[in-house]
């Protein structure tokens, strides 16, 4: 495989024993390069600037910076790299502030290591990763009641807007849902503006979760 395919991932967390197993696993697939490894959030920031990955992986706690800090940092200098969460925190709080920073994935720490891998792909083809403990977690926040950045009410989606809903869930990437749906990738870029417009979130992340919420979407197809 020509070095130019590989996924190039910035990998933050302040424990190098962790760092290790996780860089281990990764290039073990054959199609993830670990450019990078930061220590604290400040180095996160900075070496995602200098290396532009596809996805930087992220703890929460972190010296200098929490990664919550450091996504928000990261995704608004460089909105094209796509963050994924490795953490061993599963508290709503948490995982709300991370999701709001624009965020593509969420995974725990104990998770299977194909999980992982998994998740590195997905959100560096765009689409979504959480973990289904996240998800459920999420859900039940969201089903108190209790706000996630959206207003209130919200206008209803059209039937082809949720099409590709579903299928930005499922983790397809702008051109699959192209293809499934059978219309250019300009024509899915439209729908998505359309649905963050209307639900008024900035990630395909917090629009599945809101349309979970309004009952749009199942957590089965939120998952798959």
């Amino acid at each position: 495989m020509n070095k130019t395919d590989f996924i190039r991932v910035v990998l933050a967390d302040d424990h190098a024993v962790v760092r290790k197993g996780i860089r281990e696993f990764l290039e073990e697939e054959g199609d993830i390069e670990v450019v990078a490894e930061a220590t604290t959030g400040v180095e996160a920031v900075v070496l995602t600037l200098q290396h532009q990955p596809h996805v930087t992986v992220l703890d929460i706690q972190m010296p200098e910076m929490t990664g919550i800090e450091a996504a928000r940092q990261i995704k608004a200098k460089t909105p094209d790299v796509q963050v994924l969460v490795l953490t061993a925190y599963d508290d709503a709080p948490y995982i709300f502030a991370m999701l709001q920073t624009g965020a593509s994935g969420y995974v725990l720490k104990n998770a299977p290591s194909a999980e992982l891998v998994r998740a590195v792909r997905t959100v560096a083809a765009g689409g979504s990763a959480l973990d289904p403990t996240i998800t459920a977690k999420v859900m039940a926040q969201l089903s108190s009641g209790k706000p996630f950045g959206a207003p209130a009410a919200v206008e209803r989606l059209t039937e082809r807007e949720l099409d590709v809903l579903r299928l930005a869930a499922k983790g397809y990437t702008n051109r699959g849902i192209g293809l499934e749906l059978g219309i250019s990738d300009r024509t899915v870029q439209g729908h998505l503006a359309n649905i963050f417009s209307k639900l008024g979130v900035a990630t395909r992340t917090e629009a599945v979760l809101l349309a979970m919420k309004q009952g749009w979407l199942t957590l089965d197809e939120a998952v798959e």
